[in-house]
């Protein structure tokens, strides 16, 4: 066996050892942790001092929200109350110490004349403050020669057509889309001036009597598929109660429009034992309310008893942030639904926003496959019976 092969086979009898590591037990002042178990804290309180004791207590976690923020700090002051508080004889105290305050010395006193530390040297220019360097773009002759030879407006439509959008203002731009010649004095010398807004009539208030449409709904009138209650103001919680009381046994409503009716918990709470019984109501908006976001979590959960809704809209409340917790419980609540097609909340975690865009989306496919699928039944049907019809009539 010559040099290399023994060295060869020390090496791989060694590499065949193996080691065992042991960790030693934690230990807390000498002691293992194990026992510490079996003390009685009580009793190791009851042997401190009253010093001892004060010292213990300032050793506390200042992040702790179990603890009060008055008890958080260790700093504690012993002196005893000279009166009330008086903000304006407190400031002329402050203002008069930093008065009489002398200040600090300069660690290099100031003469006059002299330069403390590093001058600061403006870089040399030669006397051209514009950048002069220029790209070197190469033209065809014949498109250089248009361009030279075109005109103001003609380069602003050629800059609209190639997307040069912080080249002109936004009168320019559009005239050039819908060609229809350069505004006068907005050319490339022209001073921009601000575009007058457009003056749009205000929207005309809501009209719809509440006791009528309430009458309605309770009578089940076949021709009311849309209730529209948005921005009517002082309206009663008796009116309420007894729409969503009438809503309960109507099947014929299909839109309900609560926006900015000034909705509480408590009618949420009502809503939602409405929307728990009817089965033919698909849309249901209750935007800009005063709801919290647990009564969105009722009005959410409602909907999975009967599985009927297919767009519910609920942002702008009382609460703009609902929170991660309350964010992941609505998000479990309409991967339940498998009804719901459209949701309108804002959701601020991008885990709630993602699951419940992709479970809306298996909704909407499922809808989209069932409803071909009941086209080619109807279809089938239509035409089985067309043939029954000609062979009868043959005979």
């Amino acid at each position: 066996m010559g040099v290399t092969e023994e060295y060869y086979h020390e090496w791989k009898t060694s590499s065949k050892k193996t080691t065992t590591m042991t960790t030693a037990p934690a230990k807390l002042y000498g002691k293992n942790l194990s026992d510490y178990d079996e003390l009685d804290v009580d009793q190791l309180l009851s042997q401190l001092s009253p010093e001892e004791i004060s010292i213990l207590a300032k050793e506390v976690d200042p992040d702790d929200n179990l603890l009060p923020p008055s008890e958080r700090c260790s700093y504690e002051c012993n002196k005893e109350a000279t009166g009330p508080l008086n903000r304006k004889k407190l400031i002329e105290h402050i203002n008069k110490q930093a008065l009489e305050t002398p200040d600090l010395p300069e660690i290099k006193p100031y003469v006059a004349g002299t330069v403390r530390g590093k001058k600061w040297v403006a870089p040399e220019t030669n006397g051209n403050t514009e950048h002069e360097d220029k790209i070197a773009i190469d033209i065809d002759d014949e498109y250089g020669d248009a361009l030279n030879t075109a005109s103001q407006e003609e380069i602003i439509d050629l800059a609209a057509i190639l997307g040069f959008h912080s080249m002109m203002n936004q009168d320019q731009y559009h005239a050039s889309l819908l060609n229809k010649g350069q505004p006068i004095g907005l050319g490339w010398d022209g001073v921009t001036k601000a575009t007058q807004p457009k003056v749009y009539p205000p929207e005309p208030p809501n009209q719809t009597d509440p006791e009528d449409s309430i009458k309605r709904v309770r009578d089940d009138d076949s021709k009311l598929l849309d209730l529209n209650w948005n921005n009517i103001k002082n309206i009663s919680d008796e009116k309420f109660e007894n729409l969503f009381n009438a809503l309960v046994e109507n099947t014929h409503l299909e839109t309900l429009s609560l926006v900015n009716v000034g909705l509480t918990d408590r009618l949420a709470d009502k809503l939602a034992e409405a929307l728990e019984k009817n089965c033919t109501l698909r849309v249901c908006n209750v935007e800009t309310n005063f709801i919290s976001p647990v009564g969105i979590i009722h009005l959410v959960k409602s909907l999975l008893k009967q599985r009927s809704l297919e767009e519910f809209r609920a942002t702008n409340q009382r609460s703009q942030v609902l929170g991660n917790k309350i964010e992941m419980e609505l998000t479990k609540l309409i991967e339940q639904n498998p009804t719901i097609l459209r949701l309108g909340l804002h959701l601020e975690y991008n885990d709630a926003r993602h699951r419940i865009a992709s479970h809306l989306q298996r909704n909407i496919d499922r809808n989209c496959r069932l409803g071909v699928q009941a086209k080619f039944k109807l279809a089938e049907t239509i035409h089985n019976n067309q043939s029954s019809f000609e062979i009868v009539s043959t005979e």
